[in-house]
């Protein structure tokens, strides 16, 4: 019996890049993702079905089994922590790093650092693994802002081109690392229904390598 196969993919840039992938293994999305409200999209595949979540929600949707495979940032996977997920392939897409930034010129205080960031766990590991302490706080955007206003000494945040940190008068200091986007999947179901997602697998690591080659 085939069973149904449930992808998980991130809003945005992520979700953009992804669709060409897919489309190089024989999955394409019914609805245009832009005009519909949908959450569950149907596919070109019948056994395939494709959710758009939030990229933060990917991993827990993908490590309970709500979904089999997912399509998220590393960021993402190294806040949440990736117990219960196989993460077999690197898709080389949404390419970027993840830094430390403070206002331009100064150089970090000695001392109790305060550090605005979404990426809480991360940082947390980050700083203590250097023995620096620091308060963390707690931002869901504009992490930029906190420097200008004095509520943060520096920010730990994405940094593509820059040119945000540029325009608030913040430069980037240290690399946490760099950043790419991976395709996770769910343990119970890499083993259960292995005979249909190793194909799908395959056929995007193909396309990732034939990209790669030009």
């Amino acid at each position: 019996m085939t069973e149904t196969i449930t992808i998980a993919l991130s809003k945005g840039r992520i979700l953009k890049e992804t669709l060409p992938l897919l489309e190089e293994a024989g999955i394409e999305l019914i609805d245009d993702v832009d005009k519909s409200r949908k959450l569950v999209f149907p596919t070109t595949d019948p056994n395939v079905r494709i959710l758009i979540l939030r990229a933060t929600d990917v991993p827990t949707y993908v490590q309970y089994g709500g979904a089999d495979l997912g399509v998220v940032g590393k960021d993402v996977l190294m806040e949440h922590g990736a117990e219960g997920l196989y993460e077999p392939l690197d898709l080389n897409i949404a390419r970027c790093r993840l830094m430390t930034a403070g206002p331009r010129g100064q150089q970090p205080p000695q001392g109790r650092l305060r550090v605005a960031t979404k990426f809480v766990d991360l940082a947390r590991r980050y700083y203590a693994a250097r023995g620096r302490q620091a308060d963390i706080i707690k931002l869901y955007g504009a992490m930029e802002l906190a420097p200008i206003l004095g509520l943060a000494d520096e920010i730990v945040d994405i940094v593509d081109t820059g040119n945000t940190l540029k325009a608030n008068g913040l430069e980037p200091r240290d690399l946490i690392a760099d950043i790419s986007t991976r395709l996770v999947a769910n343990r119970a179901s890499m083993k259960t229904k292995h005979r249909q997602l190793q194909p799908i697998i395959d056929k995007m690591s193909a396309a990732v390598a034939q990209r790669q080659a030009h």
